[in-house]
């Protein structure tokens, strides 16, 4: 009966005990500072091609390491190749295209200045003799006035002249409008090889854009990585066909790392952006790292049903993000993490 009795006793303190460690567990979090649980995630990058090729070479595997610019792998891009050689070749034509129609406009632009300068000197005769003429003409009128005082010789003489002059001046008038129909014609061939010359131009930029799209698409033959992280997954195998635009390698970038923890409509007004953060891993127990408060949500949601309790998933929290340095890599994504908030003790 005694043993009994002590058994009783015994199992009355140990309950009595875990009720107040219980107590005293809520307590601290009733009054201590604002903390939840999270799991780390890492940046994590798709790399794809813009290219439909079979891949030749997979150089990493999971788990690997990889810098900046290491060789992930290759694709076979024969057909990029060959697109980038007929590109080439093309705007080669085009470029000499170009050049022939330059020196075609340039020596069109000189006949059209010559033909305008001649046609401007040729004016300029016929004004200078049809000048003469009505010079001599009126000599003329002015001499068959004075009849009497000027012989007849002088007077036939210089209505002879006159009447030269007037074909000169009209065969200078015909040179002139002959010369202005040369230049108009010579301005109609310099205006269509100055076209010629700006579409061979035209032709020459797009033989050039059309290398740059098939020289960039050479370029997505070598899958490099764009920074420094962990392969996460290799999607394909050497000798597969990789689709257009599907991922191949996932990379996730480890030196900064972030863990979102859920804070409930109370505790919202002790937190802030910018603000410290603590974490600590169960996988590293005794070690902590410092992080801060990148966002916090200004939309609420229920409580994730795999972190809370019962009681907790009936009240609205808020996300908040929390980002870290994780410089040696010892987060990974998945871990389980315990987030405390410094300095929001109530």
């Amino acid at each position: 009966m005694k043993r009994i009795l002590v058994v009783l006793a015994a199992l009355a303190l140990a309950l009595a005990g875990l009720i107040g460690a219980k107590v005293n567990e809520q307590e601290e979090v009733l009054h201590g500072p604002s903390r939840g649980s999270g799991v780390i995630e890492g940046t994590e990058v798709d790399l794809a091609a813009r290219v439909a090729a079979r891949i030749l070479e997979v150089n990493v595997a999971r788990g690997q390491t990889v810098k900046r610019g290491d060789l992930l792998l290759r694709l076979d891009c024969s057909d990029a190749v060959a697109v980038l050689s007929e590109a080439e070749a093309k705007l080669a034509a085009a470029r000499a295209q170009a050049d022939a129609a330059g020196a075609v406009a340039a020596a069109a632009r000189g006949q059209r200045d010559a033909a305008s300068a001649a046609a401007e000197a040729a004016r300029a005769q016929a004004q200078a003799v049809a000048a003469q003429r009505d010079a001599v003409a009126r000599q003329a009128d002015r001499l068959d006035a004075l009849q009497d005082d000027v012989p007849l010789a002088s007077r036939d003489q210089t209505r002879a002249q006159a009447s030269g002059l007037d074909g000169q001046a009209k065969a200078a008038g015909a040179s002139g409008k002959a010369g202005e129909a040369q230049a108009r014609a010579a301005r109609s061939q310099s205006e269509a090889a100055a076209a010629q010359a700006e579409a061979a131009r035209l032709a020459v930029e797009a033989g050039e854009a059309a290398v740059s799209r098939a020289r960039l698409l050479v370029a997505e033959c070598d899958v490099t990585s764009p920074r420094d992280a962990v392969v996460d997954d290799v999607m394909y195998e050497p000798g597969e066909l990789a689709p257009l635009g599907m991922p191949l390698v996932r990379l996730v970038d480890l030196a900064r790392v972030e863990a979102t923890f859920y804070l409930p409509n109370a505790e919202l007004a002790a937190v802030k952006s910018g603000a410290e953060a603590v974490v600590e891993a169960d996988a590293w127990p005794g070690q902590s790292w410092k992080g801060r408060v990148a966002t916090v949500s200004t939309r609420a949601e229920f409580t994730p049903r795999n972190i809370q309790t019962r009681t907790d998933r009936d009240r609205l929290v808020y996300p908040v993000e929390v980002v870290l340095d994780n410089a040696d890599g010892r987060l990974r994504p998945g871990m389980p993490v315990q987030i405390t908030l410094p300095g929001t003790e109530r």
